[in-house]
């Protein structure tokens, strides 16, 4: 899978792009990530991309040229496919889980990370993007941030990325539930155990343990998730086993 990043600090990608899984997996051919330079598509001799709001106001705008040039350029490259492209925005669309997924089965998407006060509205009144993306709300200095999170939980779901597919599907979100707790030695730390059933080497009351904490962190930690969650059958046996142990205690 190609990444294309659009960003004025191409430097800033240097150290977590080459560092761990995501370092692993460029390595390996499973993902290509391209930085591009949005001021070398800058016709200023300072390679100058924003400039002063029309209307007066603080801050500066990113200028619609360079960006046209830049996403335009992915667009045209000869050989390639097309680019799906995205810019990292607080009005964009939220990103989760689910997001990842699916923009893990195309084969290219360009991340347009923004700054400063936002980019010239011509951008969207023409289309530009193919959709807009956002971490969540609250404001970012840049997009910068965004696209390392994007390409870090998109590439999870890339095929070859992460070396046990099985920790893929068990993380949190997956399924709608928040994962369920993880131990490793020391067996007694502080005081505090690692619950008996983990030694037990009997797998089917390892994993109804495990959805009973899944269930019961979920609803403990984020209610919000857990409303949205659809029981199964077995879900709903733990859920009565755990409001009983509530009410007795």
């Amino acid at each position: 899978m190609r990444f294309d990043v659009v960003t004025i600090f191409p430097g800033f990608f240097a150290s977590p792009l080459a560092e761990s899984l995501v370092g692993r997996a460029v390595d390996a051919g499973y993902l290509d990530i391209r930085l591009v330079d949005l001021r070398a598509f800058s016709d200023d001799p300072h390679r100058k991309v924003d400039d002063e709001p029309y209307g007066g106001g603080p801050g500066m705008v990113l200028a619609a040229p360079p960006l046209f040039a830049a996403v335009e350029a992915l667009r045209e490259e000869p050989g390639a496919a097309p680019p799906f492209v995205v810019f990292l925005s607080p009005q964009g669309r939220r990103f989760d889980a689910a997001v990842a997924r699916e923009y893990a089965g195309r084969e290219r998407i360009a991340l347009v990370c923004g700054r400063y006060e936002g980019v010239d509205e011509r951008t969207r009144e023409a289309g530009l993007f193919d959709e807009e993306l956002s971490l969540g709300d609250f404001v970012l200095s840049g997009g910068e941030v965004a696209a390392l999170a994007v390409v870090e939980a998109v590439s999870r779901f890339v095929p070859g990325v992460v070396g046990d597919e099985g920790s893929v599907l068990s993380d949190s979100f997956e399924g709608g539930l928040l994962d369920f707790p993880h131990y490793t030695r020391p067996r007694l730390f502080r005081g505090l155990p690692v619950p008996e059933v983990l030694f037990s080497g009997h797998h089917e009351w390892i994993r109804l343990w495990r959805r009973e904490r899944q269930l019961a962190e979920t609803e403990r930690l984020r209610p919000d998730l857990f409303a949205s969650h659809r029981p199964t059958d077995e879900d709903r046996t733990i859920l009565a086993r755990l409001a009983g142990r509530k009410s007795s205690g």
